[in-house]
Formats: C-alpha cells, structure tokens, sequence
C-alpha cells in the first residue's frame, strides 16, 4: 500500500515537470519568447546608437545640417542646379489600331520606384 502511494506521488510529480504549466514545456516557451525579446531589443538598441550619434552630428557639425536639408527636404543652394537621374526602366506601348475616341487613349507611365 505505501508503495503504490510513493509511486502515484512519484508519477504526479513527474507529470507536474514535463506538462505542468510551470513545467518542462513552459519553460521552453517561455525561453524562445525570451530570445525574441532579446533579438528585438538588441536592433532597438543598434538603432539607438545610429540615432544618438545623428543627434550628435546634427548639434555640433553644420555639414550634417546640410546633408538632412538636401537628402530629406531636397533643398539647394542658390545658383545651384539640381539634376535627378532615373532609374526606372523605359517601356514602349504599341497601340495595334488607333483608338475612335481620343478620350480612349491610355499612356504607360513608368513607375518612378
């Protein structure tokens, strides 16, 4: 009798650390939810690092400034002339018969980006 009460102790336990919700498999969720996090929070912290030295170009350096006014703003100098090359492919359309309204005329446009 005390033996099969050791043993069903035994067997309750142990069903406690493989399936239990604080058991084996929990924990091994609860490892990979971790190591996302910490992935997530390493490239937060790269970013950071990117934006404080930015910052810190933007305080002390006046080339910086105008870096930030050309590339975002697309601001130039006065005299200056501004040239935008595209990188876009050129397509050619080819109308087969010419169309009976003019307001049926489509023109292909390429997509800047």
């Amino acid at each position: 009798m005390l033996f099969l009460i050791a043993v069903s102790v035994l067997f309750s336990l142990q069903y406690q650390y493989w399936q239990g919700d604080n058991g084996r498999a929990g924990m091994a969720l609860l490892q990979t939810e971790i190591d996302a996090q910490q992935a997530a929070n390493n490239q937060q912290l790269t970013e950071n690092k990117i934006l404080r030295a930015d910052v810190h170009d933007l305080k002390t350096a006046l080339e910086a400034v105008e870096e930030h006014a050309r590339l975002d703003l697309g601001l130039i100098k006065p005299h200056e002339t501004f040239v935008q090359l595209s990188t876009a492919p050129i397509t050619h359309s080819v109308q087969q018969a010419a169309p009976s309204n003019p307001d049926d005329v489509v023109e292909e446009v390429p997509d800047p980006l």
